[in-house]
C-alpha cells in the first residue's frame, strides 16, 4: 500500500526571509557549478569530480551555516 501526505507549511516573515536566501545562495552554487563544469569541458573535454567541484563553490561564511527555524505546520493530511 502506498500512502501520500499533503503538508501545508506557514513560515513566519523572519522565515520567508531566511528561505529565500537559502534558496537564492542554492542557485546561485549550482549555476556556479555549471558554469565550472561547462567551461572545463569546454577546454578539454574533461570532468571536474563531485568532491573537487563542491570545495571550489561551497563556501560559507565564518565556516558555519546558519540554521533555519522549524516552520510551522497549519495542516496535514493522508490520501
Amino acid at each position: 500500500m502506498h500512502l501520500r501526505y499533503s503538508f501545508r507549511i506557514e513560515p513566519t516573515p523572519g522565515q520567508r526571509a531566511a528561505l529565500a536566501r537559502t534558496f537564492d545562495c542554492a542557485r546561485v552554487v549550482f549555476n556556479d557549478a555549471l558554469a565550472a563544469r561547462k567551461a572545463a569541458y569546454k577546454a578539454d573535454r574533461s570532468r571536474i569530480p563531485t568532491g573537487v567541484l563542491a570545495k571550489r563553490v561551497i563556501t560559507a561564511p565564518g565556516g558555519a551555516s546558519a540554521a533555519v527555524p522549524s516552520m510551522i505546520v497549519t495542516s496535514m493530511r493522508r490520501e
